[in-house]
């Protein structure tokens, strides 16, 4: 076990950052409640500059990458990111994983790099979902298993260190409204994934027909 510094002493001082309106802040401010709660010094960040000088910096859900400035504020700058590491770095990698098909999802806790999603990993847990799942039950899981590891994180006896990512890496892209268009001529069985990951007030499900374009709301009743 490494040796524990200073830092690490109770309360320190931790920033959840969320750097844009990600469904993600109030599982963050979650977190903020649960380590004031357990002794810490812990404050909800919605830019990367303010991040406060401490000990600890989560970033989660964030679509800007930290500069070194902003890296150099704290001791440990820390991760969660939804894919299989180093599979499926970059932009929303839980709904990509839904669209391929996949039902058992990776959540992995790992160290900032200069390199987008390419630091030594920490944690590694798996989600298991049972393919019924809308976005709303999804993002749950990912947001309640993050608070998890980030508490897992600060209530081991010293500051863990990541392991290398080993294998072939890959990247999404960000999706856009595009990507939620629907194909009239597929049946809706072909296309329940997309349906299910889809935001109906963000980017809903829609089609286009006879020159117009029609929106579809999903929900379960």
């Amino acid at each position: 076990m490494n040796s524990r510094p200073q830092w690490w002493k109770q309360p320190r001082l931790v920033s959840v950052v969320v750097d844009n309106p990600s469904w993600i802040i109030p599982f963050a401010k979650e977190l903020v409640l649960s380590l004031n709660e357990h002794g810490d010094n812990a404050v909800f960040v919605d830019n990367c500059r303010n991040v406060q000088k401490g000990g600890v910096a989560f970033f989660l859900g964030c679509i800007n990458i930290a500069t070194n400035e902003v890296l150099k504020q704290n001791y440990r700058n820390l991760i969660v990111h939804a894919s299989d590491l180093p599979k499926g770095r970059g932009f929303s990698p839980l709904t990509w994983q839904i669209l391929e098909g996949d039902s058992r999802i990776p959540i992995c806790l790992l160290e900032a790099a200069e390199l987008v999603d390419s630091g030594p990993v920490i944690f590694r847990e798996w989600l298991e979902f049972a393919g019924h799942e809308l976005i709303n039950e999804l993002r749950a899981a990912v947001g309640e298993s993050s608070i998890t590891l980030c508490r897992r994180y600060l209530d081991s006896d010293s500051p863990l260190m990541g392991k290398p990512q080993i294998g072939e890496a890959s990247t999404h892209r960000r999706r856009r409204p595009a990507d939620s268009r629907l194909d009239i001529d597929q049946t809706l069985r072909q296309q329940f994934n997309l349906l299910r990951v889809v935001d109906n007030h963000h980017y809903p499900a829609w089609f286009e027909y006879l020159g117009c374009r029609y929106k579809i709301t999903v929900e379960k009743f």
